[in-house]
């Protein structure tokens, strides 16, 4: 999962711990190893342990690789689970409140509050990260991603960065071409990541 997703899967505001386990799951992004997770306090670390569980539930997920699959053979190669990543954000970005714990909450309020968080913590963040983040606040990224000029924007920024990327281009093209495939592979396993993850956080 991408940026987005792993925010929302943060927890509740209400918890405790809430502000650590964002910038822990933010964080994760770019923190390497054991060396790397034992350089932060425990309740970061949490989060950080978090993003890890994320990402393996998802990249072993049968639906996910369902997704994938199709990606590769729509071209996008060793890079589909890139596409399948953002993809999924698209998908979720664009129908937030129907994903979303508090639907209260629209997708703009909610991407502000994180990038409000995340500043104050920003000189915790791996320098790398720091860089990105001035660029995603700036041009609200998490916003972004629920159109579809977003989607290939992020996909496009990405295939520019990586030598070997360039075929990323093209990934919000083939992914928007079989939308409503993806769209069902998203339905399927957002409920069984979302229940995941709760009984995840619940071990506390």
């Amino acid at each position: 999962m991408n940026f987005l997703a792993h925010l929302l899967l943060s927890g509740s505001p209400a918890a405790p711990d809430y502000a650590d386990v964002v910038v822990g799951n933010f964080a994760a992004e770019a923190v390497r190893g054991r060396a790397g997770l034992l350089a932060y306090p425990a309740a970061v670390q949490r989060g950080i342990w978090l993003h890890r569980f994320i990402d393996s539930f998802t990249d072993t997920h049968p639906v996910v690789r369902r997704t994938t699959a199709r990606l590769r053979t729509a071209g996008l190669g060793k890079w589909a689970g890139v596409v399948s990543d953002v993809g999924y954000d698209h998908l979720l970005a664009r129908d937030f409140s129907r994903y979303h714990y508090d639907a209260a909450e629209p997708l703009p309020a909610f991407s502000q509050r994180l990038y409000a968080l995340l500043q104050t913590r920003r000189h915790e963040l791996p320098e790398q990260l720091q860089n990105m983040f001035q660029y995603m606040r700036r041009d609200d990224w998490l916003t972004g991603y629920a159109q579809p000029e977003g989607f290939a924007r992020a996909l496009l920024g990405l295939s520019r960065r990586v030598p070997s990327a360039q075929v990323l281009a093209t990934g919000a093209a083939a992914f928007l071409a079989d939308l409503l495939a993806y769209e069902a592979d998203f339905q399927e396993f957002w409920p069984e990541l979302q229940a995941a993850v709760q009984l995840e956080l619940a071990k506390g």
